[in-house]
């Protein structure tokens, strides 16, 4: 059984648009501890923003500001060729486009997440990490960094004296220790129990220790009944769901 108290699970969500609904927002905020909230580039819309913000605060989930590529027509998944200062421009524009309705609500902006096509640029671009740290580091000083461990922005992270909180996901297949972010089949993320099973191994190796948070995301087919069968898992295991810090 794996030697860990607590575990933050979190989920991608606010990413409707006008009359266009998209996920699980509302079941899948009764079952997580943090919310990455997406700001309006690649997703979402400013009454969008609100309505999540406001879901959040309701159930006490962290709010984090889930940042992408200015690509609403590729859904921020399509690599963009950007700058660091690209990077450090749209991080802070879409942390204080979501900062401005967390604040009506009365919460603090916990966290920081990039959002597909940015985040495994952030991984290995450390021209991008830098940017993307060094603006979360200018809007709010101890921010914290949801990233995967031992990555670009993870070190960026580090080096800005944000606090990190290394990433697991349950609903992507991993290929010889590397996450598969985009081309997989449903077959490949397997059913509810495979998935649960998939976090309880990652749980009891060796890199247990470099993990903080486990995502699903809310566009994942079956996402409600996978971060289900992963709450119920980490129970049975005598983890308990909470937001990191």
């Amino acid at each position: 059984m794996p030697d860990l108290a607590s575990l933050d699970l979190n989920a991608d969500l606010g990413e409707s648009y006008g009359w266009y609904k998209f996920g699980v927002d509302t079941e899948l905020m009764g079952l997580i501890s943090s919310a990455n909230i997406a700001c309006g580039f690649h997703a979402g819309d400013s009454r969008t923003m609100r309505i999540t913000v406001e879901l959040a605060a309701a159930q006490g989930v962290r709010i984090g500001a889930h940042m992408g590529l200015p690509d609403r027509l590729g859904f921020g998944r399509r690599v963009m060729e950007i700058s660091g200062e690209d990077a450090y421009d749209y991080t802070l524009h879409q942390m204080g486009a979501l900062n401005a309705f967390a604040a009506r609500s009365g919460v603090p902006l916990h966290h920081i997440k990039p959002h597909g096509a940015l985040y495994m640029m952030a991984a290995r671009d450390p021209e991008v990490a830098d940017g993307i740290a060094r603006a979360a580091h200018d809007h709010t000083p101890g921010v914290a960094v949801y990233a995967m461990p031992r990555t670009a922005l993870a070190k960026a992270a580090e080096r800005y004296r944000l606090p990190l909180v290394g990433e697991f996901f349950a609903d992507r297949p991993y290929v010889h220790g590397q996450v598969m972010m985009f081309g997989w089949t449903l077959e490949q993320i397997g059913s509810p129990p495979q998935v649960a099973q998939r976090v309880l191994a990652m749980l009891n190796s060796d890199c247990t220790g470099d993990i903080g948070t486990v995502c699903i995301h809310t566009d994942t087919p079956g996402a409600v009944a996978m971060m289900t069968a992963v709450r119920d898992i980490l129970t049975a295991a005598g983890v308990h769901v909470r937001p990191p810090g």
